[in-house]
């Protein structure tokens, strides 16, 4: 996931990185509604529908589990984790790194420039490093446990 389609998804549902849940999950049932296949009359309009309405529903679950409030309620265990834990193993896809910790979170992180995570691969102590650079500068969520490799 890349930070452009991050703002596709603020696009698409027309709010700032600043909405809270609540105001999400407002956008959110308003914008199904307004699309909803069962208001089609024709087969066209239905399949074109049901395509906006799985994007609507893409974009909402993403932005929800990056939300500030998701982030504030997540931020013990996350701090917890990103103090206490070693890194398992890392790799980047899309412009996102993805970090599996030994005490088994996996976090993904948002928009790191490609030259970071090469100085994150170079570095010393991987963990060192997302602790100075990484960790509370860019955007993140909780990911289920990723296997580098497709492993």
């Amino acid at each position: 996931m890349n930070m452009k389609k991050i703002v596709e998804y603020r696009k698409l549902l027309d709010v700032t990185k600043e909405a809270t849940l609540k105001e999400l999950k407002s956008i959110y049932r308003r914008s199904m509604k307004e699309c909803h296949p069962d208001t089609c009359t024709t087969e066209e309009e239905t399949l074109a529908a049901e395509e906006k309405s799985k994007a609507i529903i893409e974009a909402y679950h993403f932005l929800v589990s990056v939300a500030p409030e998701t982030a504030e309620k997540t931020k013990a265990e996350f701090t917890k984790t990103t103090k206490e834990s070693g890194i398992l193993d890392f790799y980047m896809e899309k412009q996102a790194l993805y970090i599996n910790f030994v005490d088994g979170s996996c976090y993904e992180f948002f928009g790191i420039p490609r030259n970071v995570y090469i100085k994150m691969v170079n570095a010393e102590s991987p963990a060192r490093f997302g602790r100075r650079h990484i960790y509370n500068t860019y955007l993140y969520r909780s990911a289920t446990k990723i296997v580098a490799g497709g492993e």
